[in-house]
């Protein structure tokens, strides 16, 4: 799934309970595995809406998993689908996640590549049949905390029509950049998608019955919208313009061209019953830093600090850093609403 906005807790929603992320997780693995997914493929996805509630990004927390659930009974995703890994060259791992949840594909692959990465310096991983594979910038942090720098991408559902255009062509298609500091921490994570929201946050505004802000969106005529529903049925508009829908098109290139993936404009989509699997696809790329330059992890950390060093700027990532010291204690908040749509009730 394309990367999302970082969701607070509404304070004018009743909560009814505060979950333990370990709560979360074994929720989260017993719906999936009541909708039909064995436990190889629910227990990946499990924890990634574990760590998407760790990080307070609600969109691809336990919000997402009816989605997950729908998609299991309905068919979009084969809950008993075995990834199949190949290496047709020493830098380049393939996986065919086979219609299944893109994390245990994704798991499957990472091992292969980081070894690759370490031997080659540099190698890449793409993924076909494959679905949403929730927050990119954790995946690009797993490869970072291998001490490698990761680079991922990740193509969607069409939804951003080219500038000047009113059909879309391309998805949200966000990318990942995460980089290792040399003694096992990853500095900052970089994850961003190529249009001004996520898509989530769209969804999110219809079902509260709220109106977008101006300049996030046009209707299927082309013209400016605020009302959700006209949005998902026409485009979402580009950050930054003709750059954003570049920086999209590059990761249509990659997650979709390069990979063998269906093209964002043929994917069934990630929300809904309507079509078959989506069967979209992803790009993971990691450098092995000591190959390059030695003194790597000194650069970053003067980089990084650089950054910090200025009154009111932060690293990106810094709020999901932030949410995982307030969650570790705190637990995830859920309200009424989203418990009666996961079947949580609170001992």
């Amino acid at each position: 799934m394309p990367a999302m906005a970082s969701l607070a807790p509404n304070p004018m929603e009743a909560a009814l309970a505060e979950m333990t992320l370990d709560e979360v997780e074994a929720l989260a693995v017993t719906r999936l595995q009541d909708a039909g997914a064995v436990a190889a493929q629910a227990g990946p996805v499990a924890r990634s809406i574990r760590l998407a509630e760790r990080d307070g990004v609600r969109s691809h927390g336990l919000m997402y998993l009816p989605i997950y659930a729908e998609h299991l009974t309905c068919g979009k995703v084969d809950g008993r689908a075995v990834p199949h890994l190949s290496q047709p060259r020493p830098g380049a791992v393939v996986v065919d996640a086979a219609h299944g949840f893109a994390h245990p594909a994704i798991d499957l692959g990472l091992p292969a590549l980081i070894e690759a990465a370490r031997a080659q310096g540099i190698a890449a991983m793409t993924l076909h049949r494959s679905y949403n594979c929730g927050i990119l910038g954790h995946h690009a942090e797993r490869i970072a905390e291998a001490g490698l720098i990761g680079l991922c991408f990740t193509h969607a559902p069409a939804s951003i029509a080219p500038v000047g255009g009113r059909v879309p062509v391309i998805g949200t298609n966000p990318f990942a950049l995460a980089v290792p500091d040399g003694a096992g921490g990853v500095p900052f994570v970089l994850d961003q998608s190529a249009s001004v929201v996520a898509k989530s946050e769209v969804i999110l505004r219809g079902r509260k019955g709220e109106a977008l802000p101006e300049g996030w969106a046009l209707d299927r005529k082309g013209r400016p919208t605020t009302d959700p529903d006209a949005a998902l049925r026409g485009s979402m508009l580009p950050s930054g313009g003709a750059k954003g829908f570049g920086a999209g098109l590059m990761v249509e290139v990659l997650a979709s061209a390069l990979s063998g993936a269906v093209a964002s404009r043929d994917a069934s989509p990630f929300s809904g019953p309507d079509g078959g699997p989506p069967a979209t696809g992803q790009c993971f790329i990691a450098i092995d830093t000591a190959a390059f330059a030695p003194d790597f992890a000194t650069r970053i950390l003067a980089l990084a600090q650089a950054i910090e060093a200025q009154e009111g700027a932060r690293l990106p990532g810094a709020r999901r850093k932030a949410a995982r010291a307030r969650t570790a204690t705190a637990g995830a908040t859920v309200d009424d609403a989203l418990a009666g749509r996961i079947g949580f009730q609170k001992n």
